[in-house]
């Protein structure tokens, strides 16, 4: 373990090709309201989705797990050879905010371990969760791994792989997360392990449903170097109307690691979806980015196809995968929270 980065590792984008994507299977019944017995065929769908064009890595907690999801594999004809199973303990699925985050340096990759405590102390228990990224870096040695020693999830920061991170105030400088750092430490040490030098903060705060206290991942996605997407709702009734305006406002006023203006496309919203819990945090700018698939939730709603068009001229070398996401959502979280990209 170390607790410096050499300053030549960066964090690549995430359509950047990668060795693998890692998941861990889902199997907390608190998390899904009551739907916990629909939530594993999305995990076989989001598998059989991605591993023709790349390996998947599956966290299962033991034994007999194991031995369950190799059967749900096999009825479903995923091969084998491309899906490996491994037993390592997760209190929860989020494996986005849990797990590592995977950097290079020419063709060397590290691995990152940020401390997690879900997200801001909010669903105990986390022990297990918290140990995800040591364990995952010691399967993998030699490869080496740093800890910069602060709270951070996965799915609280974006980049575009040449030197650019977009992140939230109201999540990083969150008192419940590094209440001793300041806002120029802890772009510091960002700076320092993920090799960016152009960190961009937006202030607008949590959506409604959101209980990441406004992960970047739900808000604003880099479709290539200069490119975002973001979130619009054009009804001022809607829920996050006022917020998702004010987010897309101040994205247009954002610059590139160049100096230049970032171009910013409005993504649909979808209807809004709600549980005995409230409003859900829904969204398309969840998407995950795999070498030959785009996986994209979906929400039975008008608006799930002008999503998929949007995204096919961003991406027109990879498959749109709608994955069905009223379920998923009701864990508060999406496709691109529970996935997490090996670089090659």
């Amino acid at each position: 373990m170390l607790t410096t980065v050499d300053q030549c590792f960066h964090m690549p984008a995430e359509w950047e090709p990668h060795a693998a994507t890692w998941l861990a299977w889902p199997h907390n019944a608190e998390t899904w309201q009551g739907r916990q017995k629909f939530v594993p065929s999305i995990w076989i769908q989001m598998i059989k989705a991605l591993h023709t064009d790349e390996a998947v890595q599956l966290l299962v907690n033991d034994a007999s797990m194991k031995k369950e999801v190799q059967e749900r594999l096999e009825k479903a004809d995923i091969n084998f050879r491309r899906v490996r199973l491994h037993e390592i303990p997760t209190n929860d699925c989020w494996l986005r905010d849990t797990g590592p985050t995977f950097i290079k340096k020419g063709s060397e990759v590290g691995l990152i371990g940020w401390i997690f405590n879900s997200w801001g102390e909010k669903w105990p228990p986390w022990d297990e969760d918290a140990l995800v990224s040591s364990r995952i870096a010691e399967k993998m040695v030699p490869l080496p791994f740093f800890r910069p020693g602060i709270v951070l999830e996965g799915g609280s920061i974006e980049t575009n792989g040449c030197g650019t991170l977009i992140t939230t105030e109201s999540c990083l400088l969150h008192p419940k997360r590094n209440p001793n750092l300041k806002k120029g430490q802890i772009e510091k040490i960002l700076k320092s392990f993920l090799g960016v030098d152009n960190i961009l903060w937006l202030p607008a705060g949590t959506p409604s449903g959101d209980d990441t206290d406004g992960h970047i991942d739900n808000l604003v996605r880099f479709v290539n170097p200069t490119t975002i997407v973001a979130p619009l709702e054009n009804d001022p009734q809607a829920p996050n109307y006022e917020l998702l305006r004010e987010n897309y406002a101040t994205l247009q006023e954002m610059k590139s690691e160049e100096g230049r203006p970032l171009t910013v496309i409005p993504l649909p919203t979808p209807s809004p979806i709600e549980s005995d819990s409230g409003l859900l945090p829904a969204s398309y700018a969840n998407f995950y980015i795999g070498n030959g698939v785009v996986l994209l939730p979906s929400f039975d709603s008008p608006r799930d196809d002008e999503a998929i068009r949007l995204l096919k001229n961003f991406f027109p070398g990879r498959r749109i995968a709608k994955i069905p996401s009223k379920d998923l959502v009701r864990g508060f979280g999406g496709v691109h929270c529970v996935t997490q990209q090996q670089i090659a």
